[in-house]
């Protein structure tokens, strides 16, 4: 397995549009398994391939604090949303940032697992809001796109202070 590099806003490759997988091969499995690794080690508890680099439907997410529940989703599909919530949300591309985000309280998605078996799954709570922060990257689209323009311009100006003085 490997850690791969988390691309972070405003680099231009977060807005890639994601392709879809057409079949689940052990390199699709790899990807599943080192990104896993990678969003465990940030730590967060979602991931999309899209902030890796890798323009392909595929999201991990564990909102558990043990991290007992890994969950897979190949070619992800939001087939229902329920009601309104809104929560807090950070991003491992938009590091030490958190926005109050509005999104659905419950929703239905479909998807393929790691081993390319489709399953439905209901989610309310932080899974459902984590399922829809994570299909919202492989669309191009982040949570800051959720703000201001403003809001938006001073995060990236903040984000690309804090890079340049790490690169010091």
């Amino acid at each position: 397995m490997a850690i791969l590099d988390i691309l972070h806003f405003p680099d231009p490759r977060l807005r890639t549009e994601a392709k879809p997988i057409k079949q689940v091969t052990p390199k699709v499995q790899q990807l599943v398994d080192d990104m896993f690794e990678t969003m465990y080690k940030a730590p967060g508890i979602g991931l999309a391939a899209t902030q890796v680099n890798v323009h392909r439907q595929v999201i991990v997410i564990d909102t558990t604090e043990d991290k007992s529940n890994p969950l897979c989703f190949i070619n992800p599909k939001i087939t229902q949303l329920q009601g309104d919530t809104t929560y807090d949300e950070g991003c491992l591309s938009v590091p030490s940032i958190y926005e109050t985000i509005h999104r659905a309280e419950k929703i239905t998605v479909e998807a393929l697992n790691r081993e390319g078996e489709t399953f439905t799954l209901e989610a309310d709570g932080l899974l459902a809001i984590c399922i829809q922060h994570e299909i919202d990257h492989l669309k191009g689209k982040l949570f800051v796109d959720y703000l201001s323009p403003l809001k938006r311009q001073r995060i990236a100006k903040r984000l690309d202070k804090q890079n340049r003085s790490k690169a010091a």
